[in-house]
């Protein structure tokens, strides 16, 4: 398979070498100041930029009838117009928050918990997550999803950066030094805590989901996430 790179910072030379490891080719690593050259001859793009560049990216595979992997965050008050615009062109797209396999059943786990915790009024919900200091968006993509798990299966209706109201969650956004991504949340009544977490220790498995996902997504038409991918819906 022969694959795009659109983003070449830390996660793009990852995925470069887990996909080589896997096989596969690279025919286009892409920085901020770099051309397309190359992209036609893809059989997929991968892309892991920043929020600035990312729609123009996807766009532009979309335009070109290459499948699009994207894990930039940052840049979903466009998704709309996206999905749109695959669809009108037939095309392929796939964005996950977080395209580690561990996450991805994080994220139905936290799903799972609160359908159980739904009714019990006398739990508060909030969430914590911390990233290394050069992630510009915040909060994360994966504590977004995270809260819209939670959002889709009990009464709380939006997520918060400032202290909680009535209905909101309150998810409190660190950055410190070397950390890839730990994200917890947290159930606290007057006598109890109950807390989900999950740790990642490197980048190593964003960058393999990224890989797997361009694998599967091969001769496929549609939008798609990593629930497709790993077979959960």
């Amino acid at each position: 398979m022969k694959i795009a790179l659109l983003g070449y910072g830390k996660m793009g030379q990852i995925i470069e070498r887990i996909a080589i490891e896997r096989g596969h080719e690279i025919v286009l690593r892409k920085k901020s100041t770099d051309t397309y050259d190359g992209l036609k001859n893809a059989d997929v793009a991968i892309d892991f930029s920043v929020p600035d560049a990312a729609v123009q990216n996807i766009t532009t595979c979309i335009e070109l009838g290459i499948p699009v992997i994207s894990g930039t965050t940052g840049w979903l008050e466009h998704y709309d117009s996206i999905v749109e615009l695959s669809t009108q062109n037939d095309g392929a797209f796939l964005y996950g928050s977080n395209f580690s396999l561990g996450v991805n059943l994080f994220f139905e786990l936290n799903s799972y918990l609160a359908k159980m915790m739904s009714n019990l009024k006398e739990y508060k919900v909030s969430m914590e997550e911390i990233h290394h200091t050069q992630k510009l968006d915040a909060p994360s993509g994966t504590a977004i999803s995270l809260a819209n798990g939670i959002i889709e299966n009990t009464e709380y209706t939006e997520w918060t950066l400032d202290q909680a109201e009535n209905n909101q969650i309150h998810i409190d956004a660190k950055r410190i030094d070397s950390v890839p991504g730990t994200h917890s949340v947290f159930y606290d009544s007057a006598i109890d805590q109950i807390e989900i977490k999950h740790t990642a220790h490197n980048r190593e498995g964003f960058a393999l989901g990224a890989v797997v996902a361009a694998e599967w997504i091969q001769n496929k038409k549609g939008i798609f996430s990593m629930k497709d991918v790993l077979n959960l819906k």
